[in-house]
């Protein structure tokens, strides 16, 4: 017990040093080697972000009625993303065209700074978002059942804006962060019984439905497996959307159409492989990918009558998200922020018996720890090395990045699957109470 305590004690501690070592590393080691390297390839440089799109968008939406659908707001976003207007006969320019590619709703959260330059809104988004992830920390362990003390809580929060995917949603500016935060808020509240609400927030959280699709039809089945008592929750989603959807058509007529042209479109041009297809051969990766997906309904439909509360569902919670990373055609590391609710549940279980689920759990926190260990070394070799040498390592902690989402769901559907096969790890918690950290 003394030792659990003394840990405890040292968790926020050593959790701030690694933020501090992060941050370092990011700002003065692997941002000035990215820049080297970009106009070393002479690629065109512009402000690089992600946030420029929507604010475009919404901006000229707002303040001249122009649809940001258009060519032409496609054009003005790549001089502003990249400098310049793409030359498609260049073979040297990026593929991706950097084009309004959400539904047209997100310009509502991009109203308030249509007025304000973009380099203001640059600063007040990258701050945002670094709250928007250390807020759904604790939204994510009510969601699956993690109670820890407060200073864990803190130390978790710290981890999480000091890791990769935080780093990247600094510089880039992209909105998964805050989709991901409404989407932990959803399940923070039906684990809660405020359904109403958790309607509400998931209807906000299709901002971003590639990356929280899965989750949301997960919590979705869950609530129409009981619909007398939980149907509030469907019809606020279905209420929340519709008026979402409405609201847009009635700034931008006929935007639905304009929206599934880019995502018809965006496979051409600004899509990766997901991880199963660099992992695998073509057909390997299909057939994994749909074999994935039809253990996922299955596990889903047996577990979707039981409460919020109980462990099941956070297991469901991790299997959506885990799949969600491994099955995508996006490798950009802001989307692991979707990894959260699974390395808690693999936090909650930790102490379970069977050998291939421990295993792989520690092969997943391991890759974690890596990039954190790595950034931090990283960090204190710069006041012994030169940058030049520190630039040629400056990805190193990187390495195990696209490992990182396969192993959690490896582990997560080892250990799911020991209570599936009802290998038992003792007493039953059916009450759904948390478990203590």
């Amino acid at each position: 017990m003394a030792g659990v305590k003394l840990s405890a004690r040292l968790a926020l501690p050593v959790s701030l040093i690694v933020a501090l070592g992060v941050w370092h590393w990011a700002e003065h080691i692997l941002a000035p080697a990215n820049t080297v390297t970009v106009l070393t390839a002479k690629r065109p440089v512009g402000n690089n972000s992600d946030l420029y799109p929507r604010w475009l968008g919404a901006r000229e939406l707002f303040l001249f009625g122009r649809d940001p659908y258009s060519p032409e707001i496609t054009r003005e976003i790549q001089k502003g993303f990249y400098g310049r207007v793409l030359d498609p006969k260049n073979p040297a320019d990026p593929v991706a065209q950097e084009s309004f590619v959400y539904p047209i709703y997100v310009v509502f959260l991009m109203a308030p700074t249509v007025n304000l330059p973009f380099a203001t809104v640059m600063w007040i988004f990258r701050w945002l978002l670094l709250l928007a992830i250390a807020g759904s920390v604790p939204l994510w362990m009510k969601s699956v059942g993690v109670r820890p003390s407060w200073r864990l809580l803190l130390a978790g929060m710290l981890l999480a804006v000091s890791s990769f995917p935080a780093v990247e949603e600094y510089f880039q500016q992209n909105l998964a962060a805050l989709a991901l935060l409404f989407l932990a808020a959803a399940a923070a509240a039906a684990v809660h019984g405020q359904l109403v609400l958790s309607g509400f927030l998931l209807a906000l959280s299709t901002a971003k439905p590639d990356t929280t699709g899965l989750v949301i039809l997960w919590i979705l089945l869950w609530a129409a497996a009981k619909r007398q008592e939980r149907v509030r929750l469907i019809w606020s989603f279905a209420g929340s959307l519709a008026v979402l959807v409405a609201a847009g058509e009635m700034i931008s007529p006929h935007w639905v159409g304009g929206f599934l042209g880019e995502v018809r479109r965006y496979p051409a041009y600004g899509t990766d492989p997901s991880i199963l297809r660099v992992l695998l051969p073509r057909w390997l990766a299909i057939l994994a990918s749909v074999a994935l997906l039809g253990t996922l309904v299955g596990v889903c439909w047996k577990w979707r009558r039981l409460p919020a509360a109980s462990e099941e569902f956070g297991w469901a919670l991790a299997w959506s998200a885990a799949l969600t990373l491994a099955v995508i055609p996006k490798l950009a590391a802001y989307n692991q922020l979707l990894l959260i609710p699974s390395l808690l549940m693999l936090v909650r279980c930790s102490n379970v018996p069977e050998f291939l689920p421990r295993a792989l759990s520690k092969a997943a926190f391991a890759c974690q720890g890596w990039q954190w260990l790595a950034a931090t070394g990283l960090s204190v070799a710069s006041f012994a090395v030169t940058m030049p040498r520190l630039h040629a390592t400056a990805s190193l902690p990187l390495a195990t990045l696209l490992a990182l989402p396969l192993l959690t769901l490896l582990a997560v559907i080892a250990h799911s699957a020991t209570d599936l096969f009802a290998k038992k790890r003792g007493p039953r918690d059916e009450s759904g109470v948390p478990c203590e950290m």
